[in-house]
């Protein structure tokens, strides 16, 4: 890996935190179970053994992707000088024809999250939308067929900005789920 990979602070901190919580943890718990495992005699036939062995190597596996991954960290933690385009870390909102709103937010491949409706740098939607600014008209591509939007807001303030409801609460109509944005 050696391209960097776009993230947020709170996404940088998110991964941080798994891999300390793995390596303190996760690893010593399972490595315990092993050796437990391991006293009790014939390790051919013993599944907790077997079965532990296999988690570590799962572990271990974890722990050298994100000590890769965070090295190639490229941590945005502040708005781009033109508040107005869509960058990596906007939050936007878009306008169909039927009057219908969606917000989305563009962040890196770790941390999108379709119920916070954030979606990855790189997905299509976030590539037809970058560089983009509030105002413009776009044909976004979707799975059920293009799709014209309006750019009415672009912030880099977050949640705040725009105030939106909670998922809990939304009431998926067929014609505007923003889900398959």
């Amino acid at each position: 890996m050696t391209n960097k990979v776009y993230i947020t602070p709170a996404g940088a901190r998110s991964l941080r935190d798994e891999l300390r919580n793995i390596w303190s943890v996760t690893r010593p718990e399972v490595t315990q179970k092993v050796s437990d495992a391991a006293a009790l005699g014939d390790r051919s036939e013993n599944a907790d053994y077997i079965y532990g062995k296999k988690q570590l190597r799962e572990i271990d596996k974890r722990i050298r992707y994100l000590t890769k991954r965070l090295d190639n960290l490229e941590i945005v933690d502040r708005p781009p000088p033109e508040l107005d385009k869509i960058f990596f870390g906007a939050w936007v909102r878009l306008e169909d024809e039927e009057g219908e709103i969606s917000e989305l937010r563009i962040v890196g491949v770790d941390e999108f999250d379709l119920k916070k409706r954030w979606i990855s740098l790189n997905s299509p939607v976030a590539q037809t939308l970058l560089g983009k600014r509030k105002g413009m008209d776009v044909i976004l591509k979707r799975p059920i067929g293009d799709q014209e939007m309006y750019i009415s807001e672009v912030s880099y303030d977050g949640f705040g900005k725009f105030s939106l409801p909670d998922p809990n609460d939304i009431t998926v109509r067929p014609s505007s789920n923003s889900s398959e944005l």
